[in-house]
């Protein structure tokens, strides 16, 4: 043997991976762990046409997901498997243990902590891959994750303590109640406040988060945890000064935060806002974050741009998404609700959006009389039906006088009909004298 060599494990000393590893299989912390999981599992599968076309829809249904749902859930489980020693009256056996009491905390915090966090995390790769076939482009803000995750061990470290100091078997279930009402509280104040609170939410698609946010959060909610653990479990009891670094740590990170402007920590992404166009006339436009969806919709918009095309008063293109149409342009209309797995539902019902939006002109009623506001009405439904008609199941009765317009234009020859749709599009169409009659 070299002389060099190790000496040799003694025999009955275990590995101290082992320890940390037997504490992780006791109690309810795989329970935990997998109540977590499921519980985000079946609730983002409920919800996935909502977020499965998107990385901003779908990591911020899982943040939203994981504060109120899985954060309650995390509490209660770490005050359950924090008061089970005491409940089993093995306290003193384990005070009588060579170890530390930080340690030996910190070692039966760490299935309250940790567990709970593996089923948030498993969740979300599921959830991820299974938005990745989908998108269009932008990224999941991992970081926005991470934060969320040393949430969620905050709290079962939190619940954990909490399991330590109050005995009563009924304060697990309580505690959850507080937590998800706490968190959900915290959300609908109007205070920069709110962005503290690990459930706030956040709507936008367009935007991302400022760089130091997602760190920030991460060390209010984990310094907030770390300091009442070592108040709890440093000794001696000057030891316990310790929990100041953390504690002053998480101040730190919340005073940015407490300054943050209205909107938040939230600022628009140059990346997804970019323009992706169609080589049509008019041109269809969306934001790079929905160019999955641009093939879609150019099909819905075609036979009405294959009547537009070239007509004095027809826009020169479509813009969708979050920038705002210019001279000569028209708006998209809002394909969130139509949109799934970056596809169309329904591109008849898209198509009779659009002319919609096209024809949305806010005109003033004054002096204007019944017969002829009437008639306006009748004529812009006729337009409307002709160019795009309403799906059976959206649509509403035709009246006599729209049914009699409609009919004259389906009537007329291919030629008679781009030349009223012409005199339509320049026509001041709250001007009784000026739209012209089919």
């Amino acid at each position: 043997m070299s002389a060099t060599a190790a000496p040799p494990r003694a025999a009955g000393r275990p590995r101290r991976t082992s320890v940390v590893r037997t504490e992780l299989r006791r109690g309810v912390g795989p329970w935990a762990g997998a109540a977590v999981a499921v519980t985000l599992l079946v609730t983002m599968y409920a919800k996935a046409p909502a977020w499965q076309g998107r990385w901003t829809d779908a990591t911020d249904t899982l943040h939203i997901a994981t504060a109120l749902l899985a954060g309650p859930l995390t509490l209660a489980a770490g005050c359950w498997q924090g008061g089970r020693d005491r409940r089993r009256g093995t306290l003193e056996l384990l005070r009588s243990v060579p170890r530390g009491r930080l340690r030996r905390t910190l070692l039966a915090v760490a299935p309250s902590a940790l567990w709970p966090v593996a089923g948030q995390l498993l969740a979300t790769t599921v959830c991820l891959l299974a938005t990745w076939p989908y998108v269009g482009g932008g990224r999941p803000y991992l970081e926005l994750v991470a934060a969320d995750a040393v949430a969620l061990a905050s709290l079962g470290t939190l619940g954990h303590l909490v399991g330590l100091l109050v005995p009563w078997r009924l304060t697990a279930p309580l505690l959850a109640v507080a937590g998800y009402v706490g968190l959900a509280v915290g959300t609908y104040t109007e205070s920069p406040a709110r962005w503290l609170s690990p459930a706030v939410e956040h709507a936008s698609p367009w935007e991302e988060p400022v760089w130091w946010f997602a760190p920030a959060s991460a060390v209010w909610t984990g310094g907030l945890a770390l300091a009442a653990l070592l108040a709890y479990a440093a000794r001696p009891a000057r030891l316990r000064l310790l929990a100041l670094l953390p504690l002053a740590a998480a101040v730190a990170a919340a005073v940015p935060v407490l300054r943050l402007p209205a909107e938040g920590p939230w600022r628009p992404d140059p990346e997804t806002t970019r323009l992706v166009c169609d080589d049509g006339a008019p041109g269809v436009c969306v934001n790079a974050l929905d160019r999955a969806l641009l093939p879609d919709i150019s099909q819905a918009l075609a036979p009405l741009n294959e009547r537009l095309r070239g007509l004095p008063g027809a826009p020169a293109r479509w813009v969708g998404g979050a920038n705002a149409p210019g001279a000569g342009e028209i708006g998209l209309p809002d394909h969130t609700m139509d949109a799934v797995r970056g596809r169309l539902r329904n591109p008849d019902l898209y198509l009779n959006s659009a002319v919609q939006w096209l024809f949305s002109d806010i005109c003033d009623s004054g002096g204007v009389t019944e017969a002829d506001a009437e008639r306006l009405a009748d004529v812009h439904l006729a337009v409307s039906e002709w160019l795009a008609p309403t799906p059976e199941d959206y649509g509403v009765p035709v009246g006599p006088g729209a049914q009699r317009h409609l009919d004259a234009l389906r009537a007329g020859s291919p030629a008679a009909q781009r030349d009223y749709l012409a005199r339509y599009l320049v026509a001041d169409r709250c001007d009784p004298e000026e739209v012209p009659v089919p």
